[in-house]
Formats: C-alpha cells, structure tokens, sequence
C-alpha cells in the first residue's frame, strides 16, 4: 500500500494516534509533508499553528528540532518545498506575536532561526529576523554575519554580502578566516578576482591564517579566469603552509588545465590526477570527463576512449555529459561511424542519449552534405523519444538548405516556430540564400522581414540580395533605405565581435 498518496488515510490514522498520545515530531512533520504535497495548505497551516500554541515551548530549541525534522522527513516523504515557506512564515509570525506580547526572544532564538533559515536558502527571509533582531535591542554575532554573508555570496548577491561585511566591522564585530574566506569564495565565483586577492591581502594582514577552504576558493577562480600558474603559485602556496590540497582544489586546478587547450597543459593534468590519487583522492565523473574533453579538443581521441575504458573499470558511471564529449570528439575526427556505435552501446546500456548527442553527430553529417545519413540519425533519435531542441532545427534547416532541399528546410522553420524555437542568424542566412538561388523572392523577403522583427543582425550579403532585388524591380528608395541599414548594422556588428 502507497500511504504516501493517500493523503485521507494517514490523517485519519494521524487523527486516530494523537486521541491516544502526543505524536513524535517526525510524525507530525510527516504529516505536513503530505499535507502541503496533497495541496491541502490549510491543514499544513493548522498542523504547524498547534504546535507552536503548545505552552511553555522553548522557541529556539523547538525551532531547530522542528528545522531538523522537517529537513529529514523531506527526504522520504517531501514532494513541494513549499512546505519550508509554510513553516518559516509561522515562525516569524510566532516571534512577532512574543514582541507583542512583551515577551522579547534571546540571541539563541534569533541565531538558530537565522541559521537554519540561510541553511534552507532562505537568506533575505534571514536578512528581515537580523533587522528585526537588531530593533529589539538583541546584537547579532560574528557568527550570524558570517552565515549572511555566505548565504548571500552563493545567491551570487555580492553588493549584499559587502553591505554586511561592512556593516559588521562598523559594529566593531570583528570578522574571523570564515568571514573573509566566504567573501573571497563570493568575489571568486564572480570572477572579481582583483577583490578577492586584495581580502586575502586583507585578511593576511590581519594575523589570520587561510585555511584550505581558502586557498581552493583563490585557486578555482584563478583557473576559471584562466591564470594557471597564478593557480599553481597558490598551490604551491598552500602546500608549504602545511596545507594539504582536497579533492575540490585537484578538481579546480584539473579543470583549469583542460579548458586551456594545449596539449602540455593536458598532460600536467593527468600527472595532477596521478598525484590525487596518491593522496587518497580519486577523480570523480566530472573530473573524468574534463579530461576526456580536453583530450578530444586536441585531438587525442584514443587517450579519451582509455580514460572512459578507466572510468568503467573503477566503477564509475559515466552520465550522458560524458558520452556526448566523447561524441564531439569522434564527430570533430571525422570518426562517425564511432560516433553511431557509441549511441548504440549507450542504448545497450541503457543510458539515454539526448538531443546534444544526436546533434553532434547530425551536424557531422550536414557538414558532409549527407543528408540520408542526417536523416537516419534524425529517425533514431524521435524513435528513441528524444526531444529535438533549437539547436537540432538549426542544424538540419542549415543541412538541408545547404542540399537545396528548401522544401523541407522551410517546413522545419515552420515548426520550429510553431515550437517557439527562435532561428539563429546563420539559419535564416542559409534560407534566404536557398530560396533566392530558386528565385523564390516572396519567402525570401518574409524570412528577412522575420529575421529583422526578431532583432537579428543580417550579414552583409543578405542585404547586398535585398538591395539588388529592390533595385531590379524599381524600389530605389527602398534599396538606399537597406543600404543605410546594411552600414550601420553591419559595422555595428563587426565592432562589438572586434571588441569581444
């Protein structure tokens, strides 16, 4: 029996116990859980309200037993994290009936509260009990700052982890190696790696140590802006310090040395996992499939197929991520027919392959002008129920457009916007060139109008065709109207690609 889904069931029998005995908190969580899930909002208020309306509760440690047990029972029996909304806005209530009663909650109760609300990603929710906190008098902590902080750094709001830092050091509330290390770890994630050095420097400075959570955060930013042996030096670093390297900063410098491209690099990257794993550290899936990335992007398509051959014999599971590299490996060789004997092993093993597996291949293929070959692989992917997406409709109208098959290029633009798909500029390009090589200006001119309303930027050759047409039939104006745009778009246009 599936109790989960018999929402009338567990009440009745919920309702039954508690005539007999208080419930156990797990069982009275369980029961939101199935409440919210049921959509039965109602009851899941009602459960929460009686709880918190039991006298003489000691709010901070219910609230935390409560956080806890809502948490696990999620798990197993969660369905809608609108139940953590449900719960939070019933505590805030609950403390701003205490204020009105004159009942003032301690510097426990707002701590945990603020804790375990940044912990379900709750931050602003957070912010507002700090303020509130801070109205009635109580001083919020390092402790609770530094959770603030952070929250806000991994919701990528750094303006708002700034006002904080800066607000607890005018408040003379000194901030500690996890202070600084959170903000250096939010400035790394955004790229503002000046920044995040110069509160390294900052924290230096101030006689606190870095820790290897630091360092990792300094080195993977460094080798996601692309300064490797900046990343390295900090290694180096870290290592003399007495500081041993995690699985977090190999797969940071990994990384950073695969999407470099070069072949040395490459090959420092897999001494780099020989090092890890002597260390007690071994490369997961992701760190795998990085290097067979690397591998296939200089070309070394044997030594990609190995590392997966290793992957399978450490027990680890490839995901589609890791097929498709593969795939874009062997289709930018050439190697397709490889390429449709890894989609059939995937199917053997009954991975999936999705709609970038099937591009990739397809593409290949378009590129060839072999568009019975595209087509057999177009079959086999909607075979296997694979959705096509926008890039699978560019690259077969661009296919099929290059083979001058213009009537099944202009039904798959139909589709595509029937799909609500948007054609790239390279798309339209290739099908109003195909229609105006078969002299069929009316769809010509309507794909342009289209590719105008969608505020794409049309190559210059697409308007020198409009501009001859328009001036063969007599429409000066007009044509001195496209060549106008045509020198302001397309300069436009080049200066920013310069710029970039």
């Amino acid at each position: 029996m599936d109790i989960k889904n018999d929402f009338k069931l567990v009440f009745d029998f919920f309702n039954w116990a508690r005539l007999r005995r208080d419930p156990t908190l797990e069982s009275l969580c369980i029961v939101v859980q199935i409440s919210v899930a049921s959509k039965d909002l109602k009851m899941a208020h009602k459960l929460i309200h009686d709880f918190w309306a039991k006298p003489n509760l000691d709010v901070s440690l219910s609230f935390t037993h409560f956080t806890e047990r809502l948490i696990y029972t999620y798990k197993d029996w969660g369905a809608d994290p609108h139940v953590f909304d449900i719960f939070f806005q019933r505590v805030i209530k609950l403390i701003e009936e205490m204020i009105r009663k004159g009942l003032q909650p301690n510097e426990y109760t707002y701590n945990s509260i603020v804790l375990l609300l940044c912990k379900t990603g709750k931050v602003v929710e957070a912010q507002k009990v700090l303020r509130g906190m801070m109205d009635q008098g109580a001083f919020p902590d390092n402790v609770i700052y530094t959770t603030l902080i952070d929250g806000f750094c991994k919701l990528s709001n750094l303006p708002a982890a700034c006002n904080l830092f800066d607000e607890m050091k005018c408040k003379k509330i000194v901030p500690d190696r996890v202070t600084y290390t959170a903000m250096i770890n939010g400035f790394c994630q955004a790229g503002k790696m000046m920044e995040a050095h110069k509160l390294f420097n900052e924290m230096i400075s101030r006689g606190l140590e870095p820790d290897e959570v630091t360092y990792t955060s300094l080195i993977d930013g460094c080798c996601k802006a692309g300064v490797i042996k900046e990343a390295f030096s900090l290694h180096n670093q870290m290592v003399q310090m007495g500081l041993s390297p995690n699985i977090v900063t190999y797969t940071a410098l990994v990384d950073g040395l695969c999407k470099c491209g070069e072949i040395g690099n490459v090959e420092q990257a897999v001494k780099l996992m020989e090092e890890m794993e002597l260390t007690g550290y071994y490369p997961d899936t992701y760190t795998y499939t990085t290097l067979m990335d690397a591998y296939c992007k200089t070309g070394k398509i044997p030594e990609a197929h190995e590392l997966l051959r290793k992957m399978l014999d450490k027990g680890l599971q490839p995901t589609v991520v890791t097929f498709n590299v593969l795939m874009n490996g062997f289709c930018m060789a050439g190697m397709l027919e490889d390429g449709e004997r890894l989609i059939r092993w995937m199917l053997e093993k009954s991975i999936m392959p999705n709609a970038t597996t099937y591009n990739s291949l397809m593409k290949q293929y378009c590129i060839r002008n072999n568009m019975r070959a595209t087509a057999e692989v177009y079959k086999g992917m909607r075979t296997q129920g694979v959705i096509p997406n926008s890039n699978t409709y560019n690259i077969l109208i661009k296919g099929h457009c290059k083979a001058r098959n213009m009537k099944e290029a202009w039904f798959l633009h139909k589709e595509m916007l029937e799909k609500g798909f948007i054609l790239t500029d390279s798309s339209y390009s290739a099908l109003i060139k195909g229609f105006h090589k078969k002299k069929k200006h009316m769809e010509a001119r309507q794909l342009f109008e289209e590719m105008r309303n969608q505020g794409l930027v049309a190559e210059k050759e697409i308007y020198d065709i409009f501009v001859d047409v328009n001036y063969e039939e007599g429409n000066m104006e007009i044509a001195l109207e496209l060549c106008d745009e045509a020198i302001e778009k397309c300069l436009v246009a080049t200066a920013q690609k310069e710029n970039k």
